[in-house]
């Protein structure tokens, strides 16, 4: 059940939503789109939008406005949207941490076309705030009479897309994040400690849970094998993030692997948890830092 307002477990996420995303947002966006002969490339981008911008303001403690421009999918690249914590999180879908956010599809649903997650990792120096962004699609194919299986429709992973936004509202920006091959990223935090955070959808805390120690990190976990066999699909995108995620959806339980190297001594990772029935059952996520960081 999705929270609503007068709940102290919504208000959290309504503030929290305030605190991680006000700002006004601006980057080079990088589209990788699986073409029409069915190939996905994750190394070269197929559209590059260089002036995506979020703008995000608040006129009270109760509402504001969402103004995008340089989006791929919205009509003339531009949408606005009011916000307010009265309307807020009506579905379901929208989930926040502190320093991490955005909204997920809560099932797998054959009625539906799309199955997609958007994923927001917040970082703040000094004098500027920096917000790395994943977006993730999967799109639906009806099998023709004459396909094998039980009629089920599959799920393709269709787009990714990553933007380094920096907030320009600060005194300065984050200097650019190099991007390197997965394998290195992952392989340099082998055995960082870290501590761990859940969600469960329709389940929000009125505060912060304390963290809890989780085990060790284990670039494995990017590895791990599929329901039915084979490996994730991995890959690193720019300003740190990288993610390891099934390009055919499985027809039982998943998970999708989201992290990011937000700084030289600190990697977050957004797991997201599907059990046997392709619901959503958790968001959890963990911080890694050097032993006696």
């Amino acid at each position: 059940m999705a929270g609503s307002p007068g709940n102290s477990g919504h208000d959290r996420q309504w503030e929290l939503n305030r605190r991680n995303f006000e700002g006004r947002w601006c980057g080079s966006s990088q589209w990788f789109l699986r073409d029409d002969h069915g190939v996905l490339d994750l190394e070269q981008p197929s559209r590059v939008i260089d002036d995506t911008c979020y703008a995000i303001s608040f006129s009270d403690a109760d509402t504001g406005v969402w103004d995008g421009s340089g989006l791929l999918f919205a009509p003339d690249g531009r949408r606005r949207l009011p916000l307010s914590r009265a309307g807020y999180n009506s579905t379901g879908q929208c989930w926040q941490f502190p320093g991490a956010g955005g909204q997920s599809t809560l099932a797998v649903d054959p009625q539906q076309s799309r199955f997609g997650h958007e994923l927001n990792l917040f970082q703040h120096g000094p004098h500027w705030r920096s917000r790395s962004m994943l977006v993730l699609l999967w799109g639906r194919s009806d099998p023709s009479a004459e396909s094998p299986g039980d009629g089920s429709p599959t799920w393709q992973l269709d787009a990714v897309g990553a933007v380094p936004f920096r907030c320009s509202q600060a005194a300065a920006a984050e200097p650019s994040r190099p991007q390197r091959p997965w394998h290195e990223l992952v392989a340099e935090q082998r055995g960082w400690p870290g501590l761990l955070e859940r969600l469960e959808p329709g389940v929000w805390p009125s505060h912060d849970p304390q963290p809890e120690p989780c085990d060790p990190f284990d670039p494995g976990l990017f590895l791990q094998e599929l329901p039915g066999g084979g490996v994730p699909l991995v890959a690193s995108c720019v300003d740190g993030l990288v993610f390891a995620v099934p390009e055919l959806l499985p027809a039982g339980a998943f998970g999708l692997q989201v992290g990011c190297r937000v700084a030289a001594d600190r990697f977050d990772l957004i797991s997201i948890a599907f059990g046997a029935d392709r619901r959503l059952q958790a968001w959890e996520r963990r911080r890694f830092r050097p032993a006696g960081g």
